[in-house]
């Protein structure tokens, strides 16, 4: 019976196995270091903000690995041995493999920062660090003020976890206005806002110097280059993540950032392969990065692994680019490519924005500024239906067509607000358009291509 080795337990290596076993007699072992079962780690906030326990997160039933005969192995793997097909445990034991699925995902950012390894300070991406958290700041008591380093998701959702046990939240982003390599101006903009109305100490255009320890060997404080000294119990890297790949760099296997792979998953070495945040495609997928450390690719990648593994060899094609998000109260929906100002944004590129003069809730499309094919959307405030907008992408709908049949792509219940009418109205001013929005229509938005 052919042998398939995991390493890691998060949503790829998860996805993966369980398609394996769909497909397949194939004994399927997964090695994790970080916890027995598989749990939801963008659910991890809401354990601590009490709104659900660990248990909760964890989406299937202990019986169900068993049942499914997928062995879990607790370790941490130390070395790949590719030419005896072997890998080295917690340097102590062996576990040997007929093909091998590396999904190890990430690591959160470190940039040899003075004091970023004392204690009180840590990244929020693991259940390690909510353990640690629990540790460091389980109430404002004890933990008087944190400070967070980095303008991220992560970083916005590890300030809402501190606010809401009340535990004041000064916040270090190096960039001029928050998340403004991704969002465009107004969008950044509104979200400063927000931050700040959520009683959380937002300092743009500030760089972390050092921390400093007590005589206990935990942060005390932190010095930024602004010349500020802020006391704190807390210091939350999260200045983004990386691939979790430094176990490999002796192991043959070809490493850039992260695992290098070619568009069906595999790595240089035969019978290898990596999926989710920590494969690195030799060459990026259209606009993509070469590295996706997004919940729902890790889980496209684990299904196209295992139909190749199984025998029905298959390309990873992620499709058009979507996400979504939350910043702190604020629902925040992508589809397409909507690019802030810089080198990704491509000359053609134009943008239409509408937000709302009271609420915070606003929308930037994204179009051909000759064609005026329609390129993307971010929402924020409003719920889009996905399988819509994929359709409005690949059918090269124009902006005009979008706008007039924006009520169609509305997710948002009956008795929430509507915004269609004014963004219209917009957009037929600062176009010279004469759109009319059209009424929602079930048989538009069900129809097939």
């Amino acid at each position: 019976m052919e042998n398939i080795v995991i390493i890691g337990n998060g949503i790829a290596g998860v996805s993966a196995a369980r398609h394996i076993r769909k497909l397949s007699d194939k004994r399927i072992i997964m090695v994790s270091a970080e916890t027995d079962y598989f749990f939801s780690r963008t659910a991890l906030m809401y354990v601590y903000m009490g709104h659900m326990k660990f248990d909760h997160i964890q989406p299937y039933e202990n019986w169900f690995w068993q049942k499914n005969r997928i062995e879990l192995v607790r370790g941490y793997v130390t070395k790949v041995n590719h030419e005896e097909k072997k890998l080295l445990l917690d340097n102590s034991r062996t576990i040997g493999y007929d093909k091998l699925i590396i999904a190890t995902g990430s690591k959160p950012n470190k940039f040899g920062w003075p004091g970023q390894d004392l204690h009180g300070v840590q990244g929020m991406y693991s259940k390690q660090d909510l353990d640690l958290l629990e540790v460091h700041a389980p109430n404002k008591e004890l933990c008087k003020r944190a400070v967070i380093v980095g303008g991220g998701l992560i970083g916005i959702e590890l300030a809402e976890m501190l606010r809401s046990r009340d535990i004041p939240v000064t916040f270090l982003v190096r960039e001029s206005s928050f998340w403004n390599g991704v969002l465009p101006e107004g969008e950044s903009q509104m979200i400063n806002e927000h931050i700040l109305e959520h009683h959380i100490d937002l300092k743009l255009g500030t760089n972390l110097v050092e921390i400093i320890p007590d005589e206990n060997g935990k942060a005390k404080a932190v010095t930024t280059d602004k010349g500020e000294t802020i006391e704190c119990d807390v210091v939350g890297l999260t200045a983004g993540v990386s691939p979790n790949v430094d176990f490999l760099k002796d192991s043959g296997i070809e490493l850039g950032r992260g695992v290098k792979v070619n568009r069906h998953l595999e790595t240089n070495i035969q019978d290898i392969y990596a999926i989710g945040d920590c494969a690195e495609q030799h060459e990026a997928i259209g606009n993509r990065r070469p590295i996706e450390a997004v919940w729902y690719t890790g889980r496209m990648m684990g299904e196209t692994v295992a139909h190749t593994i199984c025998g029905n060899k298959l390309e990873y094609k992620p499709g058009h680019w979507f996400n979504s998000a939350k910043f702190l109260d604020i629902e925040y929906q992508t589809y397409g490519w909507v690019f802030a100002d810089g080198p990704a944004k491509k000359d053609y590129e134009q943008h239409f924005h509408w937000r709302h003069a009271l609420e915070k809730v606003c929308i930037t499309v994204a179009y051909h500024r000759e064609t005026r094919q329609f390129l993307g959307i971010n929402t924020f405030g409003i719920r889009m239906r996905h399988e819509i907008f994929d359709r409005w992408l690949t059918e090269g709908r124009s902006v005009d067509h979008v706008m007039e049949h924006l009520g169609d792509a509305n997710f948002d219940p009956e008795f929430y607000s509507h915004y269609e009418t004014e963004i219209v109205s917009k957009y037929n001013s600062e176009m010279g358009a004469n759109i009319k929005p059209k009424k929602k229509s079930w048989a538009r938005i069900f129809q097939t291509t």
